[in-house]
């Protein structure tokens, strides 16, 4: 069905295609833009979106300032952006306040379920217990965390810390490097002296790059690292960042809803599969998301993202209505030859922010952990 007349609708685009994680706000930035575009291009859709956007270039101060801007400057109550779990939550209070919705395509560490925001990426029983899963099997238990210095760092490794233990294994070590910081060496000492079995890496940006071109060195002079011991793991490293890496990144093994060449595709995803990343793909499926729960349903351009993600509506585009996370793939893969190659693709697997499944606790109603 061909539409004549189709509503206008200001979308929010909020992410830094400049500063310390450019290249993950730039794969984030193409996905919602190639979801407009196809969005705009359907004749079917009766709904044309008009993208409002702001780069906070990596500066966390400026996030909540610019959400801000972009929910009083124009008609957008919906933004897809942020791409830290440090942004995420610090534009929460401006979106309750001014009755603005998050579409959040980046993985993150769980434990929030803020009915300002649909968790459109993988949270950790989607990335990181299925990671640990298959590492303890295949290399063993003992872990060496390492992570930048902020919430996505802290919790992740807090959980792998938990898990490593009640399984029997051990932490060698644990630390972190302020975002930006590429002073790595103390790091790669320690890990060169305890040799664990594996290094849980949640660093990002350069300091990740940086880590990966140490241990790729420490792998060419130690011969106990060169026969492929000490497996690198990552929960956010996506073909995105992979060019600018090069051969450092090979043999990490890393997490994700999507990889390359995969199937299935996300919610939102259907029919195409031409994207860069998990990271542009997620973006992806949140624009098309957001345009069914639109779509032929004139004056819901208006409605709160709470009001919108009716139980119905919710469960119809892959969304979980009671705590907003999306049903995902589950993949793990490893950088073989420059690409990632998958080990093992699992169903899609329901959001479960506060690991009730595993924790026999019951699951809260939705609310915003500082």
């Amino acid at each position: 069905m061909e539409f004549r007349v189709r509503r206008n609708i200001d979308l929010g685009i909020l992410f830094s295609t400049t500063g310390p994680y450019a290249l993950l706000g730039t794969a984030g930035r193409t996905g919602a833009l190639k979801a407009i575009e196809q969005v705009n291009s359907d004749a079917g859709f009766d709904v044309h979106f008009t993208p409002v956007e702001r780069d906070p270039g990596g500066e966390i101060d400026d996030y909540a300032a610019l959400c801000e801007d972009i929910l009083l400057s124009s008609d957008a109550r919906h933004v897809i952006g942020c791409t830290t779990s440090w942004s995420r939550k610090e534009v929460i209070p401006s979106l309750e306040r001014l009755g603005g919705g998050l579409w959040y395509p980046t993985p993150y560490e769980g434990f929030e379920a803020s009915d300002r925001v649909v968790y459109a990426h993988a949270c950790p029983n989607q990335h990181l217990l299925p990671l640990l899963d298959y590492c303890f099997a295949h290399f063993g238990r003992n872990t060496y965390l390492t992570g930048s210095n902020y919430i996505w760092g802290w919790e992740m490794n807090r959980l792998a810390r938990e898990i490593s233990l009640r399984q029997g294994g051990e932490v060698f070590g644990e630390r972190y490097l302020p975002i930006g910081s590429t002073d790595v060496a103390r790091i790669v000492e320690e890990i060169a002296d305890l040799k664990p079995d594996l290094v849980l890496n949640q660093l990002i940006g350069p300091s990740q790059y940086a880590f990966l071109e140490a241990m790729a060195d420490l792998r060419s002079k130690d011969r106990y690292f060169a026969a492929g011991n000490c497996v690198i793991l990552s929960c956010n490293l996506t073909e995105c960042e992979l060019p600018t890496i090069g051969a450092a990144a090979e043999g990490v093994i890393s997490a994700g809803p999507w990889f390359k060449g995969m199937r299935p595709t996300l919610p939102g995803n259907e029919g195409r599969s031409d994207f860069g990343s998990s990271f542009e793909a997620a973006a992806h499926a949140s624009v098309l998301m957001l345009t069914r729960l639109l779509a032929r349903s004139p004056g819901t351009e208006g409605l709160s993202l709470p009001e919108l993600l009716t139980q119905r509506r919710a469960t119809q585009v892959g969304i979980c209505p009671r705590t907003h996370h999306v049903t995902l793939p589950v993949a793990i893969a490893q950088v073989r030859d420059g690409a990632f190659v998958p080990l093992r693709v699992s169903a899609a697997v329901t959001g479960d922010p506060y690991l009730s499944h595993s924790h026999r606790a019951t699951q809260p109603q939705l609310r915003v952990i500082p």
